[in-house]
């Protein structure tokens, strides 16, 4: 009785080498977009900062001591550098911050929109000669170029409550690659305090 002739062992050897070409060119394809894929979206730099605080009493029309009311309110200006990293344009959505300060309390804010600044520097003159070309939203970043411009943040805390923060972080908000982050420095900044008194009835 004759055997049948088996051939898997010519099949497995004849397979053996094309899995071993397909891991070969996976592994180059790998390297190939690990070397030419930017490691972050973009760099961010804070090339300045300047605090100005203000301490704003609301005067009471009752003759009752201690009914007056007060308000702390800090504006962070920053001038930003933001360079596309990315082989792709970045386009800007929202700047926001967070702070954290010393006790442990949180501020979630959004940057001051350009609409807005006319009408705070109308309110405290003061804060113009801070501040600067805002960088706006929807700004587009084409890849390798860089956008600069000014990041006007505002909490309400005392102007010593920001420089005893336990951190500081601003976030930039893209269109299509989530955000990036960078921590605002302590020093290399200006302050301006002012007091302010007006009425409640104001």
């Amino acid at each position: 009785m004759l055997s049948e002739p088996k051939f898997a062992q010519s099949e497995r050897r004849n397979l053996l080498a094309p899995v071993l070409i397909a891991f070969l060119v996976l592994g180059i394809a790998i390297t190939l977009i690990l070397r030419f894929t930017p490691h972050s979206t973009a760099k961010l730099k804070i090339l300045q900062t300047a605090v100005y605080s203000t301490h704003i009493v609301f005067k009471s029309d009752s003759i009752l001591v201690n009914r007056d009311r007060s308000q702390d309110e800090l504006y962070v200006v920053l001038k930003l550098h933001m360079e596309d990293k990315l082989n792709l344009p970045l386009f800007i959505k929202d700047f926001t911050a967070t702070l954290v300060t010393d006790s442990g309390e949180t501020f979630e804010t959004s940057a001051v929109q350009k609409t807005d600044l006319e009408n705070l520097y109308t309110t405290f003159p003061a804060l113009r000669p801070l501040s600067s070309a805002p960088l706006q939203r929807d700004t587009l970043i084409e890849s390798g170029k860089a956008a600069e411009g000014m990041v006007l943040l505002h909490f309400p805390v005392t102007e010593d409550a920001w420089n005893h923060r336990r951190s500081a972080t601003l976030h930039v908000a893209l269109y299509h690659q989530g955000r990036v982050s960078i921590v605002i420095p302590l020093g290399n900044h200006a302050s301006s305090p002012k007091d302010e008194g007006m009425s409640e009835d104001e």
